[in-house]
C-alpha cells in the first residue's frame, strides 16, 4: 500500500482548503495517524452533490476517528480532493461510487489523469487500493472489474464496517491485502475470486443510518432543499427496473426518525426533499407529512405512485408548497403496462391528473419509455393520446397548467426479468421519437429525452462482460466516434449486447453476483410478460 500512516502532502498538493467556500458541513481532518480515503463520484460536483449515496458514505467514513475521508469529482485538472487539495496518489484508498453506466468513461479518465495504472494487475504496493460500489457495480461489475482491486456488492453501510479494519491493518504485501479482502462478505476481488457468487449485502434497519445531506451547498441541482431518504427498495416488481432486485427488500425509515432529521435539516434549508423509489408508498406517509409541515417545512417529493394516490398526501403536499408532481406511467398503452408489470389503468392516470390539478399544482411531469419489448406503433399512438388527454383534463380545471414528459429508451438491466432482452434498433427508436414529438410538441407539451445513440452505448455497458474493459481502456476520446473506433479496434460485437435476445439457460456475464433473486424467478417473470 502507498500509505504509511504519517500523513503527507502530495507532489504539488497544497493545503489551501475547500474549493467550494459556500459549503456547510464539510469535514477537514488532520491526516496524522489516520487512513486517508478519497470518495470519488465520476461526474461533476454539481450533479454529484445531489447524490445521497455520496453524502451517506462521506458521513459514515468520517464518523471513524482513525479515518479521514475527502471528496473528489470529475472535471477538475489536476484531479485533487476538495478538502485538502491532495492528489489521488496520496490516498491509501480510492473509493468510487458508480450509479450510471456512461460514467464508466469518467472513471477511466480520473485514473488516467491521476497517473495511477489503469489495470489492477499493473499496480503494486506504491499505489492506492482502488475500490468501487454503487448500483451499477452491484448489478453487473464486469465491464469495470479489471480496473478495480475490489468491488463492494450491496449497501455501503453493511460492507464498510468489515472492510475498514482490513484496509487499516499492516498486512504487508498487496496480495495479502487482496486475499484478506476476498474473504469478506459482499466483497468481490476479481484477481482473487474463487468462483462462489458474491452475495449482495443490505441493511436491515434503515434507522441505524439516516441518509441525508452531510454537506450543504447551493452549487448543485437540488441545492435549495435538504434531502432525506424516506425508503429503500420497491415492492411493485416492475420487470424493467433494477431497484426491486438490487435494493430489495423494501424498507422504511420510521416517522419519528425522519421528523428528528427534518428538525436538523430545517436549520439549513426551508424545504425538505423526500427521496425514495415511491415516497407515497411509505406506510406512515399520512402521518409524516403533517408533522413535517407543523415544523414549518416546505416539501418536495421525488416520486408518487399513480395508484393508489392518497388524497390526504396530495393535500399535504399542496399545503407544503409543491407545485410540480411527477408520475411514471412508463408506457402509454394498457397492454404494455401489463407487460412491464406496471399495473395501472388509463383511468388511474387521468384521475391522478385531475387530483393534481385540483390542488393548485401547476405542472405535471410524466415519465415514459420508448422501445419497450413488443412495442408497436399503436402503443406509441396510445402514449401520445394519453398525454394529450392529461393536458385536456389539467386545462379543464386550471388554465395555464403545464404537462411535460421525460421519455428515454428502454435499456435492459442486469438482475431484472428483462435482462435477457435486446434494445430496439436505433433507427426504430429515432422513428418513434419523431412520431412522439410531431404529435405533442405543437400542442405545447415539453419533451425531454436522453441521446438515443448514447443509450445504446449504455445498453452495451449494462449487459457487458470484461471484454468491455478493453474497449473502455482503448478509447482515445469520450465521443460516439471514439466509442465506435474502440469497438472496431477491439473487434467487439457490440450488437450482441445491445440487439440480441439471450438464451435464459445460458450463464450471464454477471453470474458472479448473487443479488438474492434467483435466475429462475426472473426467467419466470419474463415468460409471464411475453405470454
Amino acid at each position: 500500500m502507498g500509505w504509511n500512516g504519517a500523513g503527507k502532502v502530495g507532489r504539488g498538493g497544497s493545503r489551501h482548503g475547500l474549493k467550494h467556500t459556500g459549503e456547510q458541513g464539510a469535514v477537514v481532518k488532520d491526516w496524522g495517524g489516520r487512513l486517508p480515503v478519497a470518495i470519488i463520484y465520476p461526474n461533476s460536483y454539481y450533479i454529484g452533490m445531489s447524490n445521497l449515496g455520496i453524502h451517506a458514505i462521506y458521513s459514515l467514513l468520517n464518523a471513524y476517528n482513525d479515518v479521514v475521508c475527502e471528496r473528489v469529482f470529475f472535471g477538475d485538472k489536476p484531479v485533487l480532493s476538495l478538502e485538502s487539495r491532495r492528489r489521488l496518489s496520496d490516498f491509501a484508498v480510492l473509493a468510487f461510487s458508480v450509479s450510471y453506466e456512461l460514467d464508466y468513461f469518467n472513471v477511466i479518465g480520473i485514473l488516467r489523469e491521476s497517473g495511477i495504472p489503469l489495470y489492477a494487475a499493473d499496480r503494486d504496493w506504491r499505489h492506492p487500493l482502488v475500490i468501487a460500489g454503487g448500483a451499477c457495480i452491484t448489478a453487473n461489475p464486469m465491464p469495470l472489474a479489471p480496473f478495480f482491486d475490489c468491488l463492494c456488492i450491496g449497501e455501503a453501510e453493511m460492507v464498510l464496517p468489515g472492510l475498514l479494519p482490513v484496509l487499516s491493518a499492516s498486512c504487508g504485501s498487496r496480495s495479502e491485502y487482496l486475499t484478506a479482502l476476498a474473504s469478506l462478505s459482499g466483497v468481490y476481488v476479481p484477481l482473487y475470486h474463487k468462483g462462489n457468487p458474491v452475495a449482495r449485502q443490505w441493511l436491515r434497519n434503515l434507522d441505524d443510518f439516516i441518509a441525508s445531506y452531510a454537506v450543504l451547498t447551493r452549487d448543485t441541482e437540488l441545492g435549495d432543499m435538504y434531502l432525506m431518504e424516506v425508503e429503500r427498495g420497491c415492492s411493485w416488481g416492475c420487470r424493467f427496473c433494477l431497484v426491486g432486485s438490487a435494493f430489495c427488500p423494501i424498507r422504511y425509515h420510521s416517522v419519528d426518525c425522519l421528523v428528528e432529521r427534518a428538525r436538523l435539516g430545517l436549520k439549513y434549508r426551508k424545504r425538505l426533499g423526500l427521496v425514495g423509489p415511491v415516497v407515497s408508498a411509505h406506510p406512515g406517509i399520512e402521518e409524516l407529512l403533517p408533522r413535517l409541515r407543523k415544523l414549518g417545512a416546505g416539501l418536495s417529493v421525488s416520486s408518487l405512485r399513480v395508484s393508489p394516490l392518497s388524497n390526504t398526501v396530495l393535500d399535504e403536499l399542496a399545503k407544503g408548497g409543491v407545485r410540480t408532481v411527477t408520475l411514471a406511467p412508463e408506457a402509454g398503452s394498457h397492454r404494455l403496462r401489463r407487460l412491464i408489470r406496471k399495473n395501472i389503468s388509463q383511468d388511474d392516470i387521468l384521475k391522478a391528473t385531475v387530483a393534481v390539478a385540483g390542488r393548485g399544482m401547476k405542472q405535471l411531469k410524466l415519465y415514459f419509455m420508448v422501445g419497450l419489448p413488443t412495442e408497436t406503433d399503436e402503443d406509441i399512438e396510445e402514449m401520445t393520446a394519453l398525454v394529450l388527454e392529461c393536458k385536456k383534463e389539467m386545462d379543464k380545471i386550471r388554465h395555464g397548467c403545464r404537462v411535460s414528459i421525460n421519455i428515454n429508451p428502454f435499456v435492459p438491466k442486469a438482475g431484472t426479468p428483462f435482462q435477457w432482452l435486446p434494445m430496439a434498433e436505433l433507427v426504430e427508436l429515432k422513428r418513434r421519437m419523431a412520431a412522439i414529438k410531431k404529435a405533442l410538441a405543437p400542442k405545447g407539451i415539453a419533451i425531454r429525452s436522453d441521446s438515443l445513440a448514447w443509450s445504446q452505448v449504455q445498453g452495451a455497458l449494462s449487459r457487458g462482460n470484461t471484454d468491455m474493459a478493453e474497449v473502455l481502456a482503448e478509447m482515445k476520446e469520450v465521443s460516439l466516434a471514439g466509442w465506435r473506433a474502440a469497438v472496431a479496434k477491439c473487434r467487439l460485437d457490440a450488437d450482441y449486447y445491445i440487439l440480441k435476445q439471450w438464451d435464459v439457460n445460458k450463464s450471464l456475464p454477471w453470474s458472479v453476483i448473487d443479488l438474492g433473486v434467483s435466475p429462475e424467478h426472473l426467467a419466470g417473470e419474463l415468460k409471464k410478460a411475453l405470454a
